[in-house]
């Protein structure tokens, strides 16, 4: 299976749509809303985070990498800097352990059914880092789930991805804040080019 990436705008909007429509919203519809200052939860509803996605995307506002396999979009890497996703997981210790302010953070992956364990998690972060190298680089964090030496998880997706996902790219651990959740950093030096 060949992948290839592109970045999530107006022209690529309305095949992020169907991969989103064919999994139910992704997560009851959060549309890939959760870490946006909006957020998700209680006074949203699938179609509002729709239009909000929708409207982030058409203005701009959104950075995510869209995975393709043979055309389809078939999975996504969300990033962002701290101001465009505020909304991270475990923020009260999150903020009590924090030194420093990312420049960079990733959100959310997602792969189709079909298509997990695949390596389109894999293209996705690397398709992201790619775009944030080329936007000038940066301390980027990533706040995936620890997998190793924890019970098997029935039926769980790990939205933030699994910690070795992110140690292949040079992601260390930073600090943990859940019991099975970390920061990890990596400092992403700026592509010649950019």
């Amino acid at each position: 299976m060949s992948l290839t990436t592109k970045p999530l705008t107006a022209e690529t909007w309305a095949d992020f749509a169907v991969l989103v429509e064919a999994h139910n919203g992704v997560w009851g519809g959060c549309w890939c809303m959760g870490f946006h200052p909006e957020g998700v939860g209680r006074g949203h509803t699938p179609e509002g985070n729709r239009d909000a996605k929708r409207a982030h995307t058409m203005a701009g506002t959104v950075h995510q990498i869209l995975v393709y396999a043979d055309g389809e979009c078939v999975g996504w890497c969300q990033y962002g800097t701290p101001a465009e996703l505020p909304n991270i997981n475990n923020r009260k210790k999150y903020d009590s352990t924090a030194a420093d302010t990312p420049t960079w953070r990733i959100g959310c992956i997602f792969t189709a059914s079909k298509h997990r364990g695949r390596g389109v998690a894999r293209a996705a972060v690397k398709g992201a880092l790619d775009a944030i190298a080329q936007a000038g680089g940066g301390i980027i964090e990533a706040y995936p789930e620890q997998t190793a030496d924890r019970p098997p998880q029935r039926g769980g997706y790990l939205h933030t991805g699994p910690e070795a996902l992110y140690a292949q790219f040079g992601f260390i651990r930073d600090r943990k804040i859940a019991k099975w959740r970390w920061v990890m950093r990596a400092d992403v030096p700026a592509a010649p080019d950019s």
